[in-house]
């Protein structure tokens, strides 16, 4: 097939799949009325919660999907990547199709894995590295670690982020809104920036949010919104989420804006998905929250992260929680292995739009055919890679060193002191 041929039925496949993944409201579909958490403690936090979910129909995604399959075929890499994104958009409306019966489960392990799946090592796990963070920081007093922790309310935190925002986006940055229900601290999309006027916030939260939802899933979609012969990179979908969380996670962690307390918090609900999928029920995932936090508010929260359009009584959690550990190992191992292969040329690409990391070299093979156009927004990390790649290629030299040996030779030393 001539090359301007191809061009245009990939865009054509691209914008059918927009439309299917724009229909996909997953968290909308999966949401919890605030009465079911005030019945929950209304009732001593001893029954299991009512749940309902509005149902969903995934007929029109999937026509759209099926649309898109007859123009693509199968042999180059850019028709290979929209094939890929048309599987897990179908997967992603039959798992909202089955709210409420473990089907939902199997269908969202598939697209965002399970704390036990291993990474591409085959051995190491996103709850391998939860339990491990939790045993560390556990015992990490914050008090001495840095100066007070300074309070913030929502206003004042939206105050800030959009100040922030402005800075490193211009007059593209997205309003910063204070709003009374959300399923999170924030929530960023590209025409605005929600917070939650119920959490609680610190002045580091500023740079963590900024790091987050500001420099990578609101740049990602300002750059996607601008892929006019790709349009399907403006919209995620649940195949993508893995990929923009961990990068999400790894901007935090790249520019210093994460803490042990959030560290933690992650690592928290991986271990609470894996309780769930080994046969918790809600109360009893709540209660674990609770032991951590001594809040109950916030660990209704975290437990309706787990069990949102899972079976309260165990065995078929939500994953998605998982991807942020997961695809933060997914992510860093990307980027060291990218840097060891001096092909540093790849990391702007993570932020053309909203992708997977399997979708790196079809859309590196559509760059240079002019179709992709590159990212005009990047974090400060992705923009300037100096830090980066020193930072990497120490970091990769670090893992060959037996940590064992050397853990026990200061493990004696520091008990002199």
């Amino acid at each position: 097939m001539p090359q301007r041929e191809l061009a245009s039925e990939l865009t054509q496949a691209a914008r059918l799949l927009r439309i299917a993944a724009r229909r996909l409201r997953v968290l909308r579909t999966l949401a919890w009325g605030p009465g079911v958490a005030e019945q929950f403690f209304a009732q001593g936090a001893q029954e299991l919660p009512k749940v309902r979910y509005r149902p969903f129909n995934p007929q029109p995604s999937l026509e759209f999907v099926n649309r898109a399959r007859a123009l693509l075929g199968s042999r180059s890499l850019p028709e290979q990547w929209l094939r890929r994104s048309a599987a897990d958009i179908e997967q992603s409306a039959h798992m909202l199709a089955s709210v409420g019966t473990p089907d939902f489960f199997r269908y969202g392990r598939e697209l965002y894995g399970a704390p036990s799946d291993p990474v591409l090592d085959g051995t190491t796990t996103s709850l391998a590295l939860a339990n491990r963070l939790d045993r560390i920081l556990a015992r990490v007093d914050p008090e001495g670690m840095g100066p007070p922790v300074e309070p913030l309310d929502a206003q004042a935190l939206a105050t800030r982020l959009s100040e922030a925002t402005r800075a490193l986006l211009g007059e593209h940055a997205p309003p910063v809104v204070v709003v009374k229900h959300l399923s999170a601290k924030a929530v960023a999309g590209t025409r605005r920036i929600s917070v939650n006027a119920q959490a609680r916030f610190t002045e580091a939260d500023v740079q963590q949010l900024l790091m987050h939802e500001a420099m990578v899933h609101v740049a990602s979609g300002l750059n996607g919104r601008a892929q006019r012969k790709l349009p399907l990179l403006e919209v995620g979908h649940p195949g993508t989420t893995r990929t923009q969380e961990g990068l999400a996670v790894f901007s935090e962690l790249i520019s210093g804006a994460m803490t042990p307390h959030r560290f933690r918090r992650l690592a928290g609900r991986v271990r609470a998905i894996q309780m769930s999928i080994d046969g918790a029920d809600f109360i009893q995932v709540y209660r674990f929250f609770l032991e951590r936090t001594d809040d109950p508010e916030q660990s209704f929260e975290d437990a309706r992260r787990v069990f949102r359009g899972g079976v309260l009584t165990g065995g078929a959690p939500f994953t998605k929680d998982g991807v942020y550990l997961d695809g933060l190992l997914r992510v860093y191992n990307f980027l060291r292995a990218a840097i060891w292969l001096h092909r540093n040329d790849v990391v702007p690409l993570l932020f053309c739009g909203r992708l997977d990391l399997e979708d790196i070299p079809a859309l590196a093979l559509l760059t240079r055919q002019k179709i992709c156009r590159p990212p005009q927004f990047l974090p400060p990390w992705a923009s300037d890679q100096r830090f980066l790649v020193s930072y990497m290629a120490f970091s990769g030299f670090l893992n060959r060193i037996h940590l064992d040996t050397i853990r026990k030779h200061y493990a004696d030393l520091l008990t002199l002191c």
